[in-house]
């Protein structure tokens, strides 16, 4: 079941606009910190955070569980704000318990909803491409687990792909547990090196 061309073009579109406005605010909020010496070095910046306690832990984490969610801001954005914010251990923990959490939400809503959910999310284009993995007999977990291990495809689109598959909920949590440490790390790790050659400048 397929939605009107016109009703899930206004959709995507809808998503498109709310990705521009995320990055509009994080470029706002860099703007803003800067001016307050808030991004003079990591260590003010995670003083900052600090400040908040708990309660800017948990923001962070619900942060990361819309965004697997509703996917607003690229993954390895919120992904290098949590390790400059919260270090490299608590930074990683924090993106590991927020996108788990995320991911298995995200794949309670497809099971729930079905493939109209696709439909209502992502362009057509995108989902014929990934589509013919789950016309594939038996090799669609396997496609799936190397995806979530190695960060080669869109995550947030194929956890909701999952669910419109005969993929258990045993199957899936399995795969999102082990395989996101190391894609989370990757990323981190990665986006993280960038950053640090990008302050010194």
């Amino acid at each position: 079941m397929k939605m009107q061309p016109k009703k899930q073009r206004n959709l995507t579109g809808f998503f498109n606009l709310l990705s521009i406005a995320g990055l509009a605010g994080c470029a706002l909020l860099a703007i803003w910190a800067y001016k307050n010496g808030i991004l003079n070095s990591v260590d003010s910046l995670q003083t900052f955070i600090w400040k908040f306690g708990y309660t800017g832990m948990l923001v962070f984490i619900l942060i990361q569980v819309v965004q697997v969610i509703i996917p607003i801001l690229p993954g390895g954005v919120s992904c290098l704000g949590g390790v400059i914010f919260f270090g490299p251990w608590l930074g990683f923990l924090y993106n590991y318990i927020g996108i788990c959490i995320g991911s298995i939400a995200v794949f309670g809503i497809s099971k729930t909803i079905g493939r109209p959910v696709l439909y209502k999310m992502f362009s057509e284009k995108m989902i014929e491409k990934y589509d013919g993995w789950t016309q594939k007999d038996g090799k669609f977990l396997k496609l799936f687990a190397l995806a979530i291990f190695f960060p080669v495809a869109p995550d947030d689109f194929l956890c909701y792909l999952a669910g419109t598959t005969k993929m258990t909920w045993k199957q899936f949590t399995a795969v999102i547990v082990l395989g996101k440490p190391f894609s989370i790390a990757l990323y981190s790790l990665g986006l993280t090196t960038a950053f640090k050659m990008l302050f010194s400048l």
